[in-house]
């Protein structure tokens, strides 16, 4: 028998101005009761869990909510919020927020009943085989974005840093997928213009990475295209225009089939934006793409015909030369520093930056096989 390929596409999701207003209902019908919300202090300052809080209390759920998670969530932010939610006698997960509430929403998913899944985090390392542990006794989860970039509502991974790796760490499997995604335009209508801005930009290189990263996987290829020309058209209009729910919307689905299309694999550049944010505090979107122009570059010898692929669905000239032209006059009509020293990383950071690199799983299935010494040139020439 030849190569096994898997492909799967199995989460509901709700799309629509006001969804929100559908949680209280889609709880009930997963048979649950009571819900802890996992969330931020910056989430629930802008007003966004409350209509969520609403859409329960309306559906008689019962409800309490944790919100002490990093912006670049770490291990400590699990363990409060898996007792946070024995505490409460919780038996559902809402997770509202960007990408860091959406992911330690489904780490404490997995940590969150007694007695399962009681091995330590870094044990369920994807890179180290620690898919196989998990299983499918969890909670339900449901998972509501505020921000249009990570796609985490339909992925299948939390991204972590741990107290004994001291680096972000992919937690995978499809079990961690949420039961219910819920899209509300509204919800992502008070993020700042950078915020909108990064964010996009993480939905654009999900897109690309995993477009063009190694693998056999035709509906990802198809959705991935199709994401990128929806970043194409509305990310530049959703920074500007930021009450523009059509906008808004559009880069809410170009997040969520970035994160389809990534169950492909990912790239380099997410290798070397791993580290960027856990050492240098660097948003993620906004470390993508800060490297991903040079990552290009970098691909093109192996993977020129997809690379001007991609050009063509955002707009370019169709060559790996259009595309990063493309993705440079992005990132500056959208109000994005042009290079890593804009943002602050220092030339003295760069041997430890690709230290991290390396370790990171992502490179492994970048179509152009990557050394430590070439992620540090990558680091070198996005500087």
């Amino acid at each position: 028998m030849g190569q096994l390929s898997i492909w799967s596409f199995p989460t509901r999701v709700l799309f629509g101005i006001g969804a929100a207003a559908e949680t209280g209902n889609e709880v009930k019908r997963l048979g649950a009761a009571r819900a802890r919300i996992i969330t931020d202090k910056g989430v629930v300052g802008a007003g966004l869990v409350a209509p969520v809080e609403q859409a329960l209390a309306s559906a008689g759920i019962g409800m309490t909510t944790f919100v002490d998670v990093d912006s670049n969530p770490v291990e400590k932010n699990v363990t409060e919020g898996v007792l946070a939610y024995r505490e409460a006698k919780a038996d559902i997960i809402v997770a509202v927020g960007g990408g860091s509430a959406l992911d330690v929403g489904k780490i404490i998913r997995l940590k969150a009943r007694p007695g399962v899944h009681e091995r330590p985090l870094v044990e369920y390392d994807d890179a180290t085989g620690g898919d196989a542990y998990i299983t499918a006794n969890l909670p339900p989860l449901l998972a509501l974005p505020t921000t249009a970039g990570t796609g985490s509502e339909v992925g299948r991974s939390g991204v972590v840093t741990l107290d004994a790796n001291r680096r972000k760490t992919v937690i995978f499997s499809p079990h961690l997928m949420a039961n219910v995604a819920i899209l509300d335009p509204e919800l992502t209508t008070s993020m700042p213009a950078r915020t909108t801005a990064a964010t996009g930009f993480d939905a654009l290189t999900h897109c690309l990475e995993a477009f063009v990263s190694l693998g056999d996987h035709p509906m990802a290829d198809a959705i991935a295209l199709g994401g990128l020309r929806l970043v194409a058209e509305h990310l530049a209009k959703a920074v500007a225009q930021p009450k523009d729910l059509a906008a808004r919307g559009a880069m809410l689905k170009a997040a969520m089939m970035g994160a389809v299309a990534f169950q492909k694999g990912l790239g380099a550049c997410h290798s070397l934006a791993h580290p960027l944010s856990n050492l240098c505090g660097l948003h993620h979107g906004l470390a993508n793409a800060l490297c991903l122009p040079a990552v290009v570059d970098f691909n093109a010898p192996v993977a020129e015909t997809k690379l001007a692929e991609a050009a063509h669905a955002l707009g370019a000239e169709p060559s790996s030369r259009g595309l990063v032209a493309r993705l440079r006059d992005l990132r500056r009509a959208i109000g994005l520093p042009e290079s890593l020293g804009a943002a602050g990383v220092k030339s003295d950071q760069l041997e430890k930056l690709a230290d991290g690199a390396v370790a990171d799983a992502c490179h492994r299935s970048n179509p152009r096989p990557c050394t430590r010494a070439e992620l540090l040139s990558l680091y070198q020439a996005s500087l």
